[in-house]
């Protein structure tokens, strides 16, 4: 039996290292790849960024009180820095109208991850429910690599859709696909 544990951004400070386990046991092909942005530590900073935010969200999957799977996200505030760098496809949207705001309007999903053990079970599906079931915003966005067919896949079945390409500031980050979908 699945149970899901919701922490916000003190309390997923204070696993830490729960979360950096589960990393290791579901990016083990991406970490075993030498791409500097998929290591531990990259991936470690980036947490703790996150973590400084207001709103961050989280929720941690548990099969027998083993933690097997994670997504989190939090609210895009008026300072936010996620939409530098994007590139819409349709070049008739207003950029600014699209990148504008206020904390209330945007949910950026981050990530999803599955133990190797436990994927293609649903348990990823079932994650991204738990996560955004109660989220308030209008839309969310997320990014995900354009040859992650596995993923890509299964956004797309969530309702998802592709509006241009996004490059983090992070070290090392690959150029993903932007995605987005209605909330509310």
């Amino acid at each position: 039996m699945i149970e899901f544990r919701r922490y916000n951004s003190v309390e997923a400070r204070e696993i830490r290292d729960t979360v950096l386990d589960i990393f290791t046991r579901s990016y083990v092909d991406a970490i075993a790849s030498g791409d500097p942005f998929e290591s531990a530590d990259a991936f470690g900073k980036r947490f703790d960024a996150y973590t400084r935010g207001a709103g961050f969200d989280l929720v941690v999957a548990y099969i027998s009180d083993i933690a097997v799977g994670q997504s989190w996200g939090w609210p895009l505030g008026t300072e936010s820095a996620w939409w530098g760098g994007l590139e819409l496809d349709d070049a008739t949207i207003d950029r600014a109208e699209f990148v504008a705001e206020d904390g209330k309007r945007t949910f950026a999903l981050s990530e999803i991850m599955v133990d190797a053990d436990h994927a293609g079970k649903g348990l990823a599906h079932s994650l991204h429910d738990e996560l955004l079931r109660p989220r308030g915003e209008q839309r969310g966005t997320l990014l995900v690599r354009p040859d992650n067919e596995r993923a890509y896949a299964a956004y797309r079945r969530w309702g998802w859709s592709r509006v241009g390409t996004l490059t983090p500031r992070w070290d090392d980050a690959p150029t993903f696909d932007a995605l987005v979908r209605a909330l509310s």
